[in-house]
């Protein structure tokens, strides 16, 4: 008798343990965070820069915001460059400035990358970095998403699924979304999303401002985000803020609209701790995609014949892609790698020394 009440107790306990107020309790990932807030109004939105210890890892927070009475921070892997959302319950942040930060991170890939892109923030288009990891035989495919009328272009998507299903699965791209963009193609980003969701891609969200303001009769000079009158901290923020919104995590990388800006914009934009991306191979504009290459297509529908020329490049691959001699990088690797080897580089003064992911490989020069 007593060893069936024991029983029933303990039962009792891991039934108590397993629901809480009659709901079950599910563990709290990063996933569940981002679908809350999906359904929340989340106000308070600031930048806001610390530290903090996170998964095992140093983290700096870059973001704060609230959503229904709870506290939020977004930070940022200076190693790998990956952003993570965590409930404010959960760390304990030291507030830092974004000077000592830079100074104290100085040799991880993420600022390194900043200090990249501020060394190339004075030309008038193509600012910040336009090149990833050049060692490896592929691309990195971003697709920007700008305001339209039309329909996204799936095709691109279903192609890539269908070229690299054997090779690379999920498929990784990067998305330069605007905040219009999603708020007129609802059910386009729904549809990203189940893609996502059953592993065929993995999207790195990269920034394309809220609102995009364009005229065609401007000079570059006084055109897109140099336009008087704009308003930069809410073309970032309100698009970082309606990707939360949509249940997706921003990255750290930015695409300035038209590919123009200006040392001033690039300046104001380092201190939101954003690295600026630009392109080598524009398709559309008949520049060539290399190893490493940063490419840029349209996915938007205004832009056919960008898209067509990576599916005539992409079909031309096809027996690279099955021998996995050519590939598809994701934007934050890419990244990641070309300023990891950089610090190595630095580090042991041997131009025949590269870093593959964590992994040091010496050439031999022939």
């Amino acid at each position: 008798m007593f060893h069936k009440s024991l029983v029933n107790s303990i039962l009792l306990i891991a039934t108590l343990t397993c629901f809480q107020l009659g709901r079950a309790v599910v563990p709290v990932t990063e996933h569940n965070l981002l679908e809350q807030l999906s359904t929340c109004t989340i106000s308070h939105y600031t930048v806001c820069y610390g530290v903090c210890n996170y998964s095992g890892k140093k983290i700096l927070v870059i973001r704060e915001l609230e959503a229904s009475g709870r506290s939020y921070y977004i930070g940022v892997d200076p190693n790998s460059l990956e952003t993570c959302l965590m409930q404010a319950s959960a760390v304990q942040i030291k507030p830092c400035s974004w000077q000592k930060l830079q100074a104290t991170y100085n040799n991880t890939p993420y600022i390194s990358a900043i200090r990249t892109a501020s060394g190339r923030s004075y030309s008038l288009q193509d600012a910040g970095i336009v090149h990833g990891f050049p060692k490896e035989k592929g691309i990195t495919l971003t697709v920007d998403l700008c305001p339209s009328h039309k329909p996204l272009d799936r095709i691109i998507f279903t192609s890539l699924i269908s070229e690299f299903w054997k090779t690379e699965k999920p498929v990784p791209i990067a998305l330069s979304v605007t905040g219009r963009f999603m708020l007129s193609h609802e059910d386009d980003i729904r549809w990203l999303k189940g893609l996502i969701e059953a592993h065929e891609i993995t999207v790195t969200w990269v920034n394309h401002t809220y609102n995009h303001r364009y005229s065609p009769w401007k000079p570059l000079k006084n055109n897109f985000l140099l336009s008087p009158g704009t308003d930069i901290n809410l073309e970032i923020l309100k698009t970082e803020k309606t990707l939360l919104e949509h249940g997706l995590l921003f990255s750290v990388f930015f695409r300035f609209p038209g590919l123009v800006s200006d040392h001033r914009v690039v300046d104001i934009l380092l201190g939101y701790g954003l690295i600026p991306i630009g392109t080598d191979a524009w398709l559309a504009k008949g520049q060539q995609a290399y190893a490493g290459s940063i490419v840029l297509i349209h996915g938007n529908g205004n832009e056919p014949l960008g898209v067509k020329d990576f599916l005539t490049m992409l079909k031309g691959k096809r027996e690279a892609v099955m021998k996995k001699e050519w590939l598809l990088y994701d934007l934050r690797q890419a990244v990641d790698l070309e300023f990891m080897n950089q610090t190595y580089l630095k580090k042991t003064k041997s131009p025949n020394t590269l870093l593959h992911g964590s992994v040091a490989v010496f050439l031999q020069e022939r």
